[in-house]
């Protein structure tokens, strides 16, 4: 069932929180190439329990909204639709924040207890985020005992060095990074991809919070994705310009964003403030999931309702950096105009 209704306060919350330009762009009729994205939202009430996620409902809604996204008759099949069992599968998570307000454990559960059932060896499924040290903080690698799939972190793997993307702009790089110490003209113009993307994994399924972001305006697929991916990224969030030019360019590098089978937007928890800090008290229960084949159409849903919690909470909304989604639908990554994204909410 389609939401004319969310479209329209989603319409309004975009006039109180973008510039004109930035809202000329995202509505453009001009557009060369139009395309339909489609969002499926499954929501529960009992979908958490002072503000803990309820694992056995958690899991029917993942259930539900996999069949419903792929027109399958049962998860198994729905699931087979995206990957083979001759894929080694990433579940990419967003661990920074904690268990409570990043990507929450019980979603990425479900997941792979319906992968496992689909057939998917547990070799072949590695959850992931930038530092394993943030996954282990969040609980994931009980993940390891659990299921026997791997939890791996991709800064710890080690970088690519045949696999870059590539940019004027210098950045001042950490010991982390792959040219740290290295002296010349071009040290700094690149950021390497981690071996874990480029060596281990054929799919990659995105899990992020619903949570809002200083310059990026949510803490969403596009952003999630391509800086767990790269090193050297700093300096890509020195302001919201640089930001919207580069992150829908890393995001597009075909080692990347062509091996996404599938994003979803855990939101359970909206937390309209505080970026990467988890802040419960700034935060609204939603009790949904939210999934799609499209990270922008997604991501630009998630800064709406973000800006429409902010607005609710009588918190001033931020001018949200539309730039950056209106960039991504150049690149053909997804659809960032909110006449063509189809939004349906199972009953």
């Amino acid at each position: 069932m389609a939401l004319p209704l969310l479209r329209l306060v989603v319409l309004g919350v975009l006039v109180l929180a973008s510039r004109p330009t930035q809202a000329q762009k995202l509505f453009s009729s001009n557009e060369k190439r139009v395309s339909t994205a489609r969002v499926v939202i499954v929501q529960d009430p009992a979908a958490t329990q002072s503000l803990q996620p309820v694992p056995e409902i958690i899991q029917g809604l993942v259930d539900r909204a996999i069949i419903s996204l792929t027109a399958k008759s049962t998860a198994s099949a729905a699931w087979m639709s995206l990957v083979s069992t001759q894929d080694t599968i990433g579940i990419k998570v967003f661990s920074t924040p904690g268990p409570n307000s990043g990507t929450r454990l019980p979603v990425v559960v479900a997941v792979v207890q319906d992968l496992l059932a689909a057939g998917i060896p547990p070799g072949h499924i590695i959850v992931w985020d930038r530092r394993a040290i943030d996954l282990r903080l969040a609980g994931f690698f009980d993940l390891q005992k659990r299921f026997g799939i791997r939890v791996q972190g991709s800064m710890d793997e080690g970088y690519d060095n045949k696999v870059f993307y590539e940019t004027a702009l210098l950045g001042n790089l950490s010991w982390t990074d792959m040219e740290f110490g290295k002296k010349g003209l071009d040290i700094g113009r690149k950021s390497y991809v981690s071996k874990l993307v480029t060596k281990e994994m054929t799919k990659i399924i995105n899990i992020t919070p619903l949570m809002h972001h200083n310059l990026a305006g949510a803490s969403g697929n596009l952003y999630n994705l391509a800086f767990g991916s790269v090193d050297n990224i700093v300096r890509f969030e020195t302001d919201a310009e640089t930001l919207a030019r580069s992150l829908p360019e890393i995001y597009a590098l075909p080692i990347l964003g062509d091996r996404v089978v599938l994003n979803i937007v855990d939101a359970l928890i909206c937390q309209y403030e505080g970026e990467q800090k988890g802040l419960l008290h700034y935060s609204s229960v939603l009790n949904q999931l939210r999934f799609s084949r499209d990270p922008v159409a997604l991501d630009v849903l998630s800064i709406f309702e973000i800006n429409r919690q902010r607005l609710l909470a009588g918190v001033p909304v931020l001018k949200t950096n539309l730039e950056l989604y209106a960039n991504a639908s150049l690149l053909e990554i997804g659809v960032s105009d909110m006449r063509h994204i189809q939004v349906d909410k199972l009953p």
